[in-house]
């Protein structure tokens, strides 16, 4: 497409005889995805599919408002809390957002009127001690006593010998 467009070819009728004369020369031959129908169609008509696809390639969530943001910041937590390795982790991460829902209820938040009361540490440890029993360690088998080895008749025959 290094070629200017003709004065008096309407633009349409240029384009498209660019496009036929690289679709002759074997320019779209071997496209990746050719075929193949466009990822995401058939759904119902969205504007902002674009962001929306950047946002989940990028793992980001769109913003919420500030009593939303707080209530999902507490069902993330637990469910952290739950999957922590230690118990003192879970407690941390519980005290973290119980001091988060804290600082929350000392200032105005934007978005609905949500009340985020605080979580119950215990109620959360008492969940994570049920996902996660004590292993208890097994008893070291005892050996077999042995009764001490006679020596057979042929080796106090070879020692004297």
């Amino acid at each position: 497409m290094t070629e200017r467009k003709p004065v008096g070819v309407s633009f349409e009728t240029w384009i498209d005889r660019q496009i036929r004369e690289a679709a002759e020369r074997g320019e779209f031959d071997d496209l990746p995805g050719a075929g193949k129908p466009l990822p995401d169609q058939g759904g119902p008509d969205d504007d902002m599919w674009w962001i929306r696809q950047k946002m989940q390639a990028e793992n980001l969530s769109f913003p919420l408002p500030g009593t939303l943001a707080l209530r999902k910041d507490a069902e993330d937590s637990r469910a952290a809390a739950l999957r922590a390795r230690t118990e003192a982790e879970a407690r941390r991460i519980i005290e973290e957002l119980n001091g988060r829902i804290r600082e929350g209820h000392g200032k105005p938040l934007s978005g609905p009127p949500v009340f985020q009361p605080l979580l119950e540490v215990e109620e959360v440890l008492a969940g994570w001690r049920a996902a996660h029993p004590v292993e208890e360690a097994p008893a070291e088998p005892q050996a077999p006593a042995v009764p001490p080895r006679r020596r057979s008749s042929l080796l106090r025959w070879i020692r004297r010998g």
